[in-house]
């Protein structure tokens, strides 16, 4: 993947948090919560079909401080 982080759906980064241990603890709207044992927590915007920008997801893998590339190790 060149470096640069892909454009993914919600589902696809709702399922590798939980693969991380990370569970849905509340919604709001199109807003879901993620929160781990250990603290750290993210929130994951589901609007319909619309993909999670470069941008969010750079800022959903430094909230769950993971690196870059075990995140996308998980998308396999």
């Amino acid at each position: 993947m060149n470096g640069r982080l892909p454009t993914l759906r919600a589902r696809d980064v709702m399922r590798i948090l939980k693969k991380l241990g990370f569970y849905e603890v509340r919604q709001k709207g199109s807003h879901i919560c993620f929160k781990h044992l250990d603290g750290r927590f993210t929130l994951v915007p589901k609007h319909g079909g619309e993909d999670i920008s470069r941008g969010l997801l750079r800022q959903i893998i430094q909230e769950i401080n993971i690196s870059r590339k075990d995140f996308l190790k998980l998308l396999k």
